[in-house]
């Protein structure tokens, strides 16, 4: 049972991530059909297509590798000057009716120069058939942002749907005020003793008779909803009779505690003791009566998830920032077997591995249903702040070419110059890949990294 759990966690994680970039490239297919643009292809995964199906002017598919996915729009890249003379020649002999074939320049010398060229080629195909309205790099700068944002900006509003799922849906693990245990008799602060010697004296909650299964309604009577203010109310009342309102089996009745003055350690807010100057533990004097509280999943308020949403892309960016040094540190991790940063960045495949274990573990079923959600709402996260890495081929790298042109029309018309070229965005083909190949490089660390050294969650 526990390997096909395993698998299921692991399922649940490539079929989330499956979803996660469809929907990322939903997210630029509307805005770019809405403005016109023409799309050729819209395809989930990467590598050898397995299915494929043509839908009005698009073709819609599904490739083997759920790693990735694509939409490709006509006119990305602008013609060149030359391309755009040979265009306007052609029309103007056809009589300016019918598709324009575009005449393929020779290609450059020097492995860059071929491979702009190439990327002009592709962007040419993408637009046979297609007027100059209809392609991308003809739209308005804020319409060409708001495609490039648009599967960014899905995988964020995917995440705050599965917060939101997981904190006010399903609910947290919260101390209530329901009673799971009571301590037979009081002992010493930092005794290993486990059971009741014949002389140690009964617990203030045992010599009460409160029972497994009580429910606290209110103590001296205020009201408690969770078990911090039981706890507060406690602690602040040793030696002093209080008196217990609780629930049991439906029925309410009220019982007398006097809380023991108790002698406890003093911790931090990280649940580390507190050492004076001497490095001896602190302690404090608080009440006590011996009551373990349940645990119970409560929900919780509904900004809940997009605070959550918001606060995990704080720690991303923190991360991204940081990426040569956390990748440097996964790389001496896995060649010299050190543990690895819980914190850090892994692979796919560490997420499907870490979901595997939590779907494996021995919880309620909700709260396995919960970790994974919120696995997933992370893994939107990532993906929503790395497509806004201003470089290419990422979104944040077309966005920031398309800003770069909305800045040189803005000089323009400031001090009435002529309108500025579109900016040609195949000369940057040599830096897209230079950072293709550091992203092949990351991936393949992170893999290696996660196969053979994973970071350990779980004992």
């Amino acid at each position: 049972m526990t390997v096909l759990t395993f698998v299921i966690g692991l399922l649940v994680i490539v079929v989330g991530l499956a979803i996660s970039i469809a929907l990322h490239e939903v997210g630029h297919l509307l805005p770019a059909k809405l403005f016109g643009v023409r799309v050729g292809r819209y395809m989930i995964g990467l590598g050898p297509t397995l299915w494929s199906r043509r839908f009005g002017e698009t073709e819609y598919g599904i490739k083997a590798l759920p790693i990735g996915g694509y939409i490709s729009m006509a006119g990305m890249y602008p013609p060149t000057p030359a391309e755009r003379e040979a265009e306007t020649a052609a029309a103007r002999d056809a009589g300016g009716e019918g598709a324009v074939s575009r005449p393929r320049p020779g290609r450059a010398a020097g492995m860059f120069a071929a491979m702009i060229q190439d990327a002009r080629v592709a962007n040419e195909e993408t637009m046979i058939g297609t007027a100059d309205s209809r392609t991308f790099y003809r739209l308005p700068v804020y319409k060409r942002i708001i495609i490039m944002l648009g599967g960014p900006v899905m995988n964020l509003l995917l995440a705050i749907v599965l917060f939101t799922l997981v904190f006010s849906g399903i609910g947290v693990q919260t101390a209530s005020t329901s009673v799971a245990a009571v301590s037979e008799c009081v002992v010493a602060a930092g005794s290993t003793q486990t059971e009741c010697a014949p002389g140690d004296p009964a617990s203030p909650a045992a010599a009460a008779g409160i029972l497994p299964g009580d429910r606290i309604l209110s103590i001296d009577g205020t009201t408690v909803e969770s078990f911090d203010e039981v706890s507060a109310i406690i602690r602040d009342n040793p030696g002093t009779r209080l008196s217990f309102e609780i629930e049991r089996d439906g029925a309410r009745q009220t019982l007398a505690v006097t809380p023991l003055l108790a002698e406890r350690p003093v911790y931090d807010d990280t649940g580390m003791p507190v050492l004076d100057a001497n490095g001896v533990a602190e302690t404090q004097d608080v009440g006590f009566v011996g009551i373990t509280p349940a645990n119970e999943l409560q929900s919780q308020p509904i900004w809940t998830g997009p605070q959550t949403a918001i606060e995990n892309v704080g720690a991303v960016v923190g991360i991204v920032a940081q990426l040569p040094v956390k990748l440097y540190e996964t790389g001496v991790a896995l060649f010299t077997g050190g543990e690895r940063d819980p914190n850090g960045p892994m692979s796919v495949v560490g997420v499907g591995l870490i979901a595997g274990e939590v779907a494996s573990t021995d919880a309620p079923i909700l709260s396995r249903v919960s970790v994974l959600l919120g696995l997933l709402g992370s893994l939107n996260i990532a993906l929503f702040v790395f497509n806004l890495v201003p470089l290419l081929p990422l979104d944040g790298g077309h966005i920031v070419v398309a800003l770069w042109e909305g800045v040189k029309k803005t000089w323009a018309r400031v001090f009435r110059r002529p309108p500025p070229k579109p900016v040609d965005a195949t000369k940057l083909v040599p830096v897209t890949f230079v950072v293709v190949i550091l992203l092949i490089a990351m991936g393949a660390l992170l893999l290696l990294a996660d196969v053979f050294n994973p970071i350990q969650l779980f004992n």
